[in-house]
């Protein structure tokens, strides 16, 4: 049994009184501890089928389980704690909070474990050393460069541990050598932590830091 299993799953919306087809059927096995990178042309369901692996929307039918969680089965109350305790997100515009500091905005994720004050402040310290920026926790993120924002908003995603990180363009707001570190860290948590990692990119040059390759286009697998 693969760590995730999507099956047959199809997602359309309605604009106005049109349904617009947006997944046709996709079945895919990824295995625990891969690193998958999701292809394909603007509007081909890439950032659609991230979202449904990672429970922040839901499929019109098919089922897709994870870790031998079936999410297809869950209510949105249900879905919303899955998804705080076993999936770390990584956006491309980093999605900081400009108020808080490097430390405030990886410590977010925490609150909603129970972990008390001391060993939050242990793995917040952990995963900024983790991404190169331990001395960076006091700065606010208007303080950091953009691949340093991202390393903040990757060790945001890794703090609680979680078993699937999902990263939407991650490079794709970053100069070259930025992106290089980006994709470098990405790597290492995969092989070093065993992280189960799925990238949406646009970049076949970031693709090549995965392990498969998956393309789609207009809703299909290719």
């Amino acid at each position: 049994m693969a760590f995730i299993e999507i099956r047959d799953i199809r997602k359309s919306y309605q604009r106005a009184s049109e349904s617009i087809d947006v997944l046709s059927g996709i079945t895919l096995d990824i295995e625990q501890g891969d690193f998958v990178a999701l292809m394909g042309p603007s509007g081909s369901g890439k950032s659609t089928l991230l979202n449904l692996i990672a429970g922040i929307d839901t499929p019109n039918s098919g089922t897709l389980t994870i870790g031998g969680d079936s999410l297809s089965a869950m209510n949105a109350g249900t879905l919303t704690k899955w998804r705080a305790r076993h999936v770390g997100f990584v956006f491309q515009f980093y999605n900081l909070i400009p108020v808080l500091t490097a430390f405030e905005n990886v410590e977010l994720p925490l609150h909603l474990t129970g972990l008390n004050a001391a060993e939050k402040e242990k793995q917040i310290k952990q995963v900024l050393a983790l991404v190169g920026l331990a001395d960076r926790e006091t700065h606010y993120p208007n303080q950091l460069s953009g691949g340093q924002q991202q390393r903040v908003a990757i060790a945001r995603a890794i703090a609680t541990d979680p078993d699937v990180i999902v990263a939407d363009e991650p490079t794709g707001d970053l100069d070259r050598a930025s992106a290089e570190d980006v994709l470098n860290l990405l790597t290492r948590l995969n092989k070093e932590l065993g992280k189960t990692i799925v990238m949406v990119t646009h970049d076949p040059h970031a693709a090549t830091y995965a392990r498969t390759q998956k393309h789609l286009d207009k809703g299909i697998l290719t």
